[in-house]
């Protein structure tokens, strides 16, 4: 018999189950993808868009180093900060910063990281597309609780390997040059954590990479794209059930199809502008939104835009590049872009635009030529040489099937409804797959719903949607795909390495925060 979510978690008798408030006051039409979530209107004034210059994220420097690693400390703090002009704000940053510090690493050189929180609430930090031990990659459950101690609710899962005060993260690195992040990942409230501003890049270099001609330096540009409300104090904004994030989990109301914001933040930045050199650019799109999905398309009024370049996926490089006229982004992917603007005159700009936004969610950030230089970088027509996935290799094949659904209480009592995989929600204490390692395996995955689906540990590559090709941005390596409402596609995947607890997700937060992830244990 299925344990109940609020049996399993050990909540309070006076606390609100997640299964209770994923009933309320939803409208459960199946959705397109201009509709994942609800949207929270700012109170605050908001500056004019492509007012505020951009930024790009500091790279973290060891603190030392050896002759296999680079050793790093962060501290997860409260911090204010200047998002909105004329407002300060209040995060929960890494280093105090939002976004936070970016850890550049190479492959094959392990990055030993030591994360302390000062906060007061527990937290849990993945690496996002990560190829990662267990013990490192942020299991929910594994919590690192507060220096100071803390009354925040925890998870009974008799596996959860907690720490107080800090706790070090191993990454080796050893996987191809690619864009991931890091974020929380506590169980229940990731939504609320990412939110506040637990978010950063973890960029990876390796040397097929190192030497292609691609635009470097000032031109290579990290930008986390994330949507955000903010109250008339210029306060965060979110529609938490606890807004202590200490014991209630989950959102209230409509929130809980996915919270999104009315202000698009570039790097920390409402709809900044950069000033450019008129030369080829490298953008490395990271959607770390809650819910949106974004479709990123270059405008200008001077003359024909454009358009993007895609290099590279989640996992890496492409094989080759190709062209694109708009990028579909859901939560959690990433996209390696270069746009040329070789040839534009001092004072003319590119503006990019989200055409599945409305009213401010629609202007992003705006490319501002300022200045020409001599520009000796290039997009060669191949880039690496992947590894193909033959499905006709595959030990098995499983099914995994994202729907809102009924869930069934111990004393078999149905209550409201609620994000399930395969008609279950997330226990901890359950083996929802194993997968021996080095076994190639093909994962059928079906939505009722828009769900980026996240898979832990190993990267995928898509075989196929609705019995089709796939997409054109669906190539490379992926470890998420953005399902929309009443679509299948089959990934084909292959765990190496590392045994353990593992997860798959969706990275909706808010679907993620109630109930919808499942255990992958890996095995020799």
């Amino acid at each position: 018999m299925t344990v109940s979510r609020r049996r399993f978690l050990g909540w309070s008798a006076a606390g609100i189950g997640g299964a209770a408030l994923l009933g309320a006051g939803i409208d459960w039409q199946l959705s397109g993808p201009r509709t994942l979530g609800k949207t929270l209107t700012s109170q605050a004034r908001l500056p004019e868009p492509f007012t505020l210059p951009g930024t790009v994220p500091a790279v973290l420097a060891p603190y030392r180093s050896d002759q296999t690693a680079d050793y790093h400390q962060v501290t997860q703090r409260r911090a204010t900060a200047t998002i909105l002009p004329g407002y300060r704000t209040d995060i929960w940053g890494y280093n105090g910063q939002f976004p936070g510090p970016t850890l550049a690493a190479r492959h094959g050189r392990t990055a030993v990281v030591t994360h302390r929180n000062e906060l007061d609430v527990p937290t849990v930090v993945h690496v996002h597309g990560g190829h990662t031990p267990a013990d490192s990659d942020g299991y929910p459950t594994d919590y690192l609780l507060p220096v100071a101690g803390t009354t925040a609710m925890l998870a009974r899962d008799p596996q959860a390997v907690i720490a107080r005060g800090q706790r070090d993260h191993t990454y080796p690195n050893d996987q191809l040059a690619a864009t991931l992040w890091y974020h929380d990942h506590r169980m229940d409230f990731t939504g609320s954590s990412v939110w506040q501003g637990l978010a950063g890049f973890h960029l990876i270099t390796d040397e097929p990479e190192q030497a292609l001609p691609l635009p470097r330096g000032d031109r290579d540009l990290p930008l986390m794209l994330c949507d955000r409300a903010f109250d008339a104090r210029g306060r965060l904004a979110y529609p938490a059930q606890d807004p202590t994030f200490l014991h209630t989990p989950g959102v209230t109301g409509d929130y809980m199809q996915g919270v999104q914001g009315d202000v698009i933040l570039v790097n920390g930045v409402p709809w900044p502008r950069y000033d450019v050199a008129a030369a080829r650019h490298r953008l490395r799109w990271l959607n770390a939104s809650n819910a949106r999905v974004y479709r990123l398309r270059l405008d200008t009024p001077h003359r024909q835009a454009p358009g993007f370049v895609q290099i590279g996926s989640d996992g890496g490089l492409l094989d080759k590049p190709q062209h694109l006229d708009a990028i579909d982004m859901a939560p959690s992917e990433r996209f390696d872009t270069v746009v040329d603007l070789t040839g534009y005159r001092p004072g003319e700009q590119v503006t990019i635009v989200n055409d599945l936004g409305d009213g401010t969610t629609v202007p992003v950030l705006r490319l501002r030529v300022t200045h020409t230089v001599d520009d000796t970088s290039a997009v060669p027509d191949r880039l690496v040489d992947l590894e193909r996935l033959d499905p006709a290799h595959a030990v098995r094949t499983r099914e995994m099937n994202f729907r809102m659904g009924k869930m069934t209480a111990m004393d078999g009592s149905t209550q409201d409804k609620g994000w399930l995989i395969n008609g279950k929600p997330f226990d901890p204490q359950r083996a929802d797959a194993t997968a021996r390692l080095g076994d190639l395996e093909i994962w059928r995955i079906t939505s009722d719903f828009n769900h980026p689906v996240h898979v832990h540990l190993n990267q995928f590559q898509v075989l196929s949607r609705n019995g089709r090709d796939p997409r054109p941005t669906d190539r490379g390596w992926k470890d998420t795909i953005n399902l929309d409402a009443g679509q299948a596609a089959e990934i084909a995947v292959r765990f190496t390495d590392y045994t353990g607890r593992f997860l798959l997700h969706c990275h909706n937060l808010e679907h993620e925060d109630m109930a919808m992830m499942a255990n992958l244990t890996t095995t020799l």
